[in-house]
């Protein structure tokens, strides 16, 4: 694999007490509601050789039932058929995210011994079917950035765990390429800390993400509880309009905060934005920046004698618009962000999917039509349909 697309992990996925209803499940996952294999088709002839297909582990977890549990299993095997039929590779990304008012999230999965132990049942049961799949176009990612272990003063956690959860996914799927991540949200720096030795499995492909520098990529984000939901109409790269331009729009930013922000959260907000603001006042400083964690990951590999071809930048991107929000980000920033991305990794010879297809961080004209915008296509080498 060498240029890939994340597909979308939901777009209108409902709640879980309707997770067993008909039209709900039909189709698994989500986005295939809308989709034809054209439109895979049309990922393959724009240049992309595989695809990350994100799977959501809550709903084989959560209130479960073996029916269902057996009805998502059959769909998976069925979509990755169809990904195939389009001339795609593909990772199958056991895809849990962090949330507080599920029952199964990234938080609870890691926090309950219990709860893990029935994950890495569902692994097993996942992997058990991918092994019927081609191994030379089918991987498995049985987890998706674990959110510990950021701390360095604590002793970390993940090790064990990813043990764990390598030997389920191994056993169960004996001849399909694994992708294997560090913690801290399957940072470079999180990938620093794993010996590999601990794995001792030359059939593993190891992976990290970056969204460096997040100040400019995740601009009005709502969920990321901190001021970017405030943030919008930074340019990529920064002195795109000049350094006076620039700090116009940091002011516009900082009053936007003083006027809408929480009250009580107001000082803290300012504070927040102001330390991250400084880090990026200039071209130089972003891609300084922007190419840490490729050094990281490039010196860990050397380390260990990973060779680039089995070191994956799994996840990048740059926001669109965020959903309910006016402000779009023009393709020409995302696009130019997007080439510096692709270009650090093809310049360690790492391989790379990009976040993604659809939703907030989609790299399409829109979400309906699925149309890949072709300014887009241009920034990440690839062939405008």
């Amino acid at each position: 694999m060498k240029q890939g697309l994340n597909l979308d992990l939901w777009t209108t996925w409902p709640g879980p007490e309707r997770w067993d209803e008909d039209a709900v499940l039909a189709k698994f996952p989500e986005w295939r509601q809308d989709t034809s294999i054209d439109n895979l088709k049309d990922i393959r002839a724009a240049g992309f050789d595989f695809v990350r297909m994100p799977i959501d582990p809550a709903i084989f977890l959560e209130d479960a039932s073996g029916k269902r549990v057996t009805r998502l299993i059959a769909a998976t095997i069925e979509t990755v058929d169809m990904i195939h039929e389009a001339g795609l590779k593909v990772i199958v990304d056991f895809h849990s995210i962090p949330s507080d008012v599920r029952k199964v999230g990234t938080n609870q999965v890691l926090a309950d011994n219990d709860l893990f132990a029935r994950y890495l049942d569902a692994v097993a049961r996942v992997g058990t079917a991918l092994s019927t799949t081609d191994p030379a176009t089918t991987a498995f990612e049985p987890f998706n950035e674990p959110v510990i272990d950021c701390d360095p003063t604590l002793f970390p956690k993940w090790p064990s765990l990813l043990k764990r959860l390598h030997a389920a996914a191994r056993k169960a799927a004996p001849n399909h390429t694994l992708v294997l991540s560090g913690s801290c949200w399957s940072s470079a720096y999180g990938l620093a800390k794993i010996d590999p030795a601990l794995i001792a499995d030359e059939n593993v492909i190891w992976t990290f993400h970056s969204y460096e520098p997040y100040i400019l990529t995740h601009q009005g984000a709502d969920w990321t509880g901190d001021s970017m939901s405030y943030v919008e109409g930074l340019p990529y790269p920064p002195d795109l309009m000049g350094e006076e331009a620039f700090d116009e729009r940091l002011a516009a930013v900082r009053k936007t905060i003083e006027t809408n922000a929480p009250e009580e959260r107001r000082e803290e907000l300012l504070t927040g934005f102001n330390e991250i603001a400084g880090g990026v006042m200039s071209y130089k400083q972003v891609l300084t920046m922007l190419n840490e964690p490729f050094d990281n990951a490039e010196a860990w590999g050397k380390k260990h004698n990973i060779p680039p071809e089995r070191i994956f930048l799994g996840e990048f991107g740059m926001i669109r618009q965020e959903y309910r929000k006016e402000f779009r980000m023009p393709s020409p920033w995302r696009a130019t962000y997007l080439k510096d991305m692709t270009d650090a990794a093809q310049q360690r010879g790492f391989p790379w999917s990009v976040w993604s297809w659809g939703g907030a961080f989609g790299i399409t004209l829109d979400d309906d039509k699925r149309i890949l915008d072709p300014v887009i296509l241009k920034g990440l080498g690839l062939k405008p349909q």
